[in-house]
């Protein structure tokens, strides 16, 4: 049997992307976030999860999208990274899929490059494309390069 990777999905405007499983700890509807004065950009703040503190990061912000229209409660997806617990704030969650992992290509050259550097593959799911994130560059990348020009 082929190797299959299981994979959460979640949306970012009219996008499909996807994060391993192994890596979620805990999704979090409308968790309260602080903002912290000159935090980089992509940092909304921190949020207090049971008593701990974890940095909450902003995927739109962080891949240069428009900002979410209001009145709609964030989704927070809680991933566990060698810096501490980070949240990365969706617009939604989606299904938990498997899909082969021969199945995932390169992400194309005509990817946005702040898009590309996060991706690690795409895959077609039914009638969706699926784009897979690269954790640990959408959480350090961003924090440590903005951080750097400020």
């Amino acid at each position: 049997m082929a190797d299959m990777l299981q994979l959460c999905t979640f949306t970012l405007g009219d996008r499909l992307f996807a994060l391993p499983v192994s890596e979620v700890r805990e999704v979090v509807r409308g968790l309260e976030v602080t903002e912290v004065p000159l935090a980089p950009d992509v940092v909304r703040g921190l949020a207090n999860l049971r008593g701990q503190i974890a940095t909450a990061v902003d995927l739109r912000r962080r891949l240069e999208m428009e900002p979410r229209q209001g009145g709609v409660a964030d989704v927070n997806i809680v991933v566990d990274v060698p810096e501490g617990l980070i949240c990365l704030i969706v617009d939604d969650i989606g299904d938990v899929i498997d899909v082969p992992a021969a199945s995932l290509t390169r992400p194309p050259d005509t990817l946005r490059p702040t898009l590309r550097e996060l991706v690690k593959g795409i895959c077609r799911v039914d009638d969706s494309l699926v784009l897979l994130l690269d954790t640990s560059r959408a959480v350090d990348a961003g924090l440590t390069r903005r951080a750097a020009a400020t």
